[in-house]
């Protein structure tokens, strides 16, 4: 079996995804890029690849079964295990007031951030179970979080909106399920903290950097590192 450490992060032709790409690379892993977006994501994989980086562009749309399959059939190519899945992809969708929110608000929202994390994860479980120690990262955030959200003295507590903050939150809960059900598997969730970032038009006060810290350190546990767990850059976050 290849040694190489392997990750493939969604998402990742902009933002966190790319840093945490570039990230992880840097440590001398083979990572695949994954993006919808085809230019942007093969301009960017080609631009880390420029310092020596082992970084692979491969095609997914998380919302699409087939697109899916075929990164998988695309990978299996490259590779015959994936060490590390970082399900980063996701999208904001409205912040319009809880009061004016309609249904049709959540779909896009959630067929990237809820139903193409499982679309992904359950795809690729073949090639992370033939790791020896398989890690997936799921990256939710802070607004997901119940416990913050309903504390006065949090930010997140000022921060209202429904599609996004509950698909956060739901990907809470299915972290916390596929960590009990897999637990050969460390399957953490991360909030990267309020980062700069096009998610939120750059206002964030962290860098991108400081923003995958939580990332990087979570997808390079070895077997006796957490799971079940939800982390940010300075440790443990109530769920």
């Amino acid at each position: 079996m290849n040694s190489t450490t392997t990750a493939l992060v969604t998402g990742a032709n902009k933002g966190l995804g790319r840093e945490t790409v570039r990230s992880l690379a840097a440590k001398g892993w083979r990572v695949f890029l994954a993006a919808r977006d085809a230019d942007r994501g093969k301009t960017a994989a080609a631009e880390l690849a420029e310092s020596g980086a082992d970084v692979e562009f491969v095609h997914l749309d998380v919302t699409s079964a087939e697109s899916v399959a075929a990164a998988v059939a695309a990978v299996r190519e490259r590779t015959d295990h994936l060490d590390v899945l970082v399900n980063n992809a996701a999208i904001g969708g409205t912040f319009a007031a809880p009061p004016e929110c309609v249904a049709a608000d959540f779909r896009e929202v959630f067929e990237t951030n809820v139903f193409g994390v499982v679309e992904v994860t359950h795809a690729f479980l073949p090639l992370l179970r033939a790791a020896a120690v398989p890690r997936i990262v799921m990256v939710s955030s802070g607004i997901g979080s119940l416990s913050r959200t309903s504390d006065p003295e949090r930010i997140e507590s000022t921060l209202l909106g429904l599609p996004y903050p509950s698909s956060k939150t739901a990907l809470l809960a299915i972290t916390s399920q596929y960590a009990r059900a897999l637990p050969e598997f460390r399957i953490n969730a991360v909030d990267p903290g309020y980062t700069a970032t096009d998610l939120n038009n750059n206002s964030g006060l962290q860098t991108v950097t400081e923003g995958t810290d939580a990332i990087v350190g979570l997808a390079s546990i070895g077997p006796d590192g957490p799971t079940c767990g939800f982390f940010d850059r300075v440790g443990p976050v109530p769920w």
